[in-house]
């Protein structure tokens, strides 16, 4: 995340009370850590040793799931998620400058959230639309044929609030 962070106390007793739910059941982890990110957006880390203890596993294991999977989070993640394409195709038409502007308009890198926690940065391989090179993925909507101007248009809103 940002360096400011807007993350609100997490609510131990409602991890409790989802956690509770699934006592002793070792089967339900997987679906035990969606619930728990589905209610506040990620793992809280304060809510793996409370898993651990009611499914009667260690730290380690439940920590060991959450970093397999890429769709679990530890870290509070934005409403949107903004992933730039770093393929061969966008890469050759300028993605590299895509993902430094979008890194400006943001103000955060690759892996973190913006501390009003409205967007995520990521790169990925190939979002497939090659193309529309060089691309970007904002929520569900692709923007393709970017460039600094499109870049900007996207993101316009974002300098007059910050």
């Amino acid at each position: 995340m940002g360096k400011k962070e807007t993350v609100k106390e997490v609510d131990l007793t409602r991890i409790n009370a989802i956690v509770s739910e699934y006592s002793e059941q070792k089967w339900a982890l997987i679906p035990l850590l969606q619930k728990i990110q589905n209610e506040f957006g990620y793992i809280p880390p304060q809510s793996i040793p409370i898993i651990a203890r009611n499914l009667q596993l260690f730290p380690s294991q439940v920590q060991g799931v959450i970093s397999f999977y890429t769709q679990l989070y530890t870290q509070p993640r934005g409403r949107k998620v903004v992933r730039v394409c770093r393929g061969t195709a966008c890469h050759v038409r300028g993605g590299k400058t895509i993902l430094k502007l979008v890194k400006q308009h943001l103000g955060i890198e690759e892996g973190e959230t913006t501390p009003d926690l409205e967007y995520t940065l990521e790169t990925v391989a190939c979002i497939g639309v090659c193309a529309l090179a060089p691309n970007i993925v904002v929520g569900d909507h692709v923007h393709g044929h970017m460039n600094p101007k499109k870049v900007e248009q996207l993101f316009k809103n974002r300098r007059s609030r910050g």
